[in-house]
C-alpha cells in the first residue's frame, strides 16, 4: 500500500546525498511498515472511513525514521496528506490543500504559545452555505521533534492565517519509541487519535490507539531480539474493533 508518508519517504530518499542509519544500526526492514521482516505488522493494517483529514508537515529527516507515527496515521485515515516543511520554501501543493474549500483547517499547537484570538478547543461551528456541503476538518500536524516543531510553527507564514487547535488531554503520553522528560508531549500519533476523538470520530480514534501500541510491540520485540505475541491485549483489542 502506498500512502502520503511513504511517497515523502521515497522522495526523500531519492534526493539524499547519504545514507539514512536508523538508531541500532542498519537492519533490514519491511518497506511496508518499516520493522524487521521477522516482525512485520503489514497484514494488521487498518482502514478506517472518516470524514476527518490530516495534514503532516513534517522535519527533514521524519520520514526517515522507522519510529516515526505520521506513517501510522496515513495507515489508518485514507485522507492523510504529508509535506516535507523547509524554512526557504512551502510546496505549491500544500498551499492549494489549506485553501481547498473543502477543508477547515487547523494547526495543532499548545495555545500557550499563541496569540488567545487564534486559539480555539474545539472545532469551528459549520456555517451552511447553500449549495456547497459541511466544510471537513483537516488537521494540520507538525511532525517533529518538540524544537524542531516550535521552529516551524514560527517560521511557516502561510499557516498564520489558520485557527490553532490547542489541545488539553487529561492523559499523559505512553508513547516508548523515543524518550522525552515531559508526559504532556504527545506523538504524532496520539495527538492524530486526539483529533479524531474531538472531530467526533471516536471509533478511528480508538483503532488508531490501539494501531499505536501494536506497533510499538512489533517495533520493540524486532529491536530487541524477542519474539512476538499476537494474542497481547493490544492485538486482541486491534481485532474487536476491526470486526
Amino acid at each position: 500500500m502506498t500512502h502520503a508518508v511513504s511517497l515523502l519517504r521515497a522522495a526523500r530518499l531519492a534526493r539524499a546525498v547519504k545514507p539514512f542509519r536508523a538508531r541500532g544500526g542498519p537492519a533490514e526492514r519491511c518497506p511496508g511498515c518499516r520493522v524487521m521482516f521477522s516482525h512485520c505488522m503489514c497484514a494488521l493494517r487498518p482502514n478506517v472511513p472518516t470524514q476527518a483529514g490530516m495534514c503532516l508537515l513534517m522535519a527533514d529527516i521524519e520520514p526517515l525514521k522507522p519510529s516515526n507515527t505520521g506513517w501510522l496515521i496515513a495507515d489508518v485515515v485514507a485522507d492523510t496528506f504529508a509535506f516535507g516543511w523547509a524554512r526557504t520554501a512551502v510546496d505549491p501543493a500544500l498551499l492549494t490543500l489549506l485553501a481547498d474549500p473543502q477543508w477547515q483547517p487547523y494547526v495543532v499547537f499548545p495555545g500557550e504559545f499563541v496569540t488567545p484570538e487564534r486559539v480555539v478547543t474545539q472545532l469551528l461551528p459549520d456555517v451552511a452555505v447553500e449549495g456547497q456541503a459541511p466544510k471537513r476538518p483537516l488537521f494540520v500536524l507538525l511532525d517533529a521533534t518538540w524544537a524542531e516543531a516550535g521552529k516551524m510553527f514560527r517560521k511557516s507564514p502561510y499557516l498564520n492565517h489558520l485557527p490553532v487547535l490547542s489541545l488539553h488531554p487529561e492523559q499523559i503520553s505512553n508513547y516508548r519509541l523515543r524518550r522525552s522528560s515531559r508526559g504532556d508531549h504527545f506523538c504524532t500519533s496520539e495527538v492524530g487519535a486526539l483529533c479524531l476523538a474531538l472531530a467526533g470520530e471516536p471509533h478511528a480514534a480508538e483503532v488508531l490507539t490501539t494501531y499505536l501500541d501494536v506497533f510499538t510491540h512489533h517495533y520493540l520485540q524486532a529491536k530487541n531480539q524477542q519474539p512476538l505475541n499476537l494474542d497481547d491485549a493490544a492485538h486482541m483489542r486491534l481485532q474487536d474493533l476491526l470486526t
